[in-house]
């Protein structure tokens, strides 16, 4: 059994991402109760709506779930007063250093996981005292790391410079990919875009249905000398892109940006003038499908591939 199962107390060592907008309770138990681990995307919530989404989750499941707490985002000390009091099991904070909330969440019992990039912020979480990093390379749709390092590279880069669970994120699709990033050295995968695509995401049905459209290659990193983001083709991309060939600044690229751009594309549903956040395994998402049958799917591909193999650290 990984550490991982053990540490969340899960029947599959399989993460759903807090993805803002993305992922409220309803996908987050659907997940927890198919045997993963769900979690609430607090990105983009008020203190009221997290408090409110964390409620409803804890009616639905009886089941571990977590709470994703971008630290670059206002209201920190409001959700993290909320998920103490609620009793949230797990956080998962990414975005910004853990060394500030790690021990005072330890001392509430809570596991903290970190999202890192590199090797370097890798070293520092552990040093944070986190419970287990997710390694999370380039591939991966939203809000991504500018060294552009690969999950590929950067997952038994990690695996091999600490000592704490490693949960591989970026491209993680199906058992195949499930299956190499063990090979690679992690204990747990931390799956996207393809719940994003699931009945239970309350990304706008719009949205759903552009990412069931898209093909190979249409996602690109943008906006790099702002804030790293992987965004699915459209005008607002391409704007982006014209913007950034032309030498634009900094400043420049935070007006074309605006306020509101993600929540407008993916919750709402502008497909022409909103930010479209999706990994590169867009192209290969074609169905709209529940929460559970990705998960169970998974586990049924990946222990096929498996069955047969003497070494444990492939067993789940």
């Amino acid at each position: 059994m990984s550490r991982l199962k053990n540490l969340f107390g899960i029947q599959w060592p399989i993460v759903q991402a807090g993805m803002i907008w993305c992922s409220g309770w309803e996908l987050a138990s659907a997940v927890s109760n198919a045997g993963g681990l769900g979690v609430i995307g607090a990105g983009s919530m008020y203190p009221e709506v997290l408090r409110d989404q964390i409620l409803k989750c804890q009616a639905a499941t009886d089941k571990p779930f977590a709470v994703n707490v971008p630290l670059i985002y206002p209201s920190i000390e409001e959700h993290m007063r909320t998920i103490m009091e609620l009793g949230v099991p797990i956080v998962f904070t990414s975005a910004g250093s853990p060394s500030k909330w790690t021990s005072e969440l330890q001392a509430k019992d809570i596991r903290v996981v970190h999202v890192i990039s590199s090797v370097k912020f890798a070293h520092k979480a552990e040093m944070a005292g986190v419970d287990a990093i997710v390694a999370e390379g380039f591939e991966a749709g939203g809000h991504n790391g500018k060294e552009e390092t690969t999950t590929i590279c950067l997952v038994p880069a990690v695996a091999d410079a600490v000592r704490i669970p490693v949960i591989a994120a970026g491209g993680i699709y199906d058992g195949r990919t499930a299956l190499a990033a063990f090979a690679l050295g992690a204990e747990g995968v931390q799956i996207g875009s393809r719940f994003v695509v699931t009945h239970e995401s309350s990304a706008h049905r719009a949205f759903k249905e552009r990412i069931l459209e898209a093909g190979d290659g249409e996602t690109l990193l943008r906006l790099k000398d702002l804030t790293p983001v992987r965004l699915l083709d459209n005008p607002f991309s391409r704007e982006v892109a014209a913007a950034e060939e032309s030498g634009a600044g900094v400043e420049e690229l935070r007006t074309l940006l605006g306020r509101g751009r993600a929540k407008r594309g993916m919750f709402e549903g502008d497909l022409e003038h909103g930010e479209l956040e999706i990994g590169q395994v867009s192209g290969q998402i074609k169905e709209l499908q529940s929460a559970a049958s990705i998960v169970e799917g998974l586990v049924d591909e990946y222990q096929g591939l498996t069955s047969g193999m003497e070494d444990s650290h492939f067993h789940w």
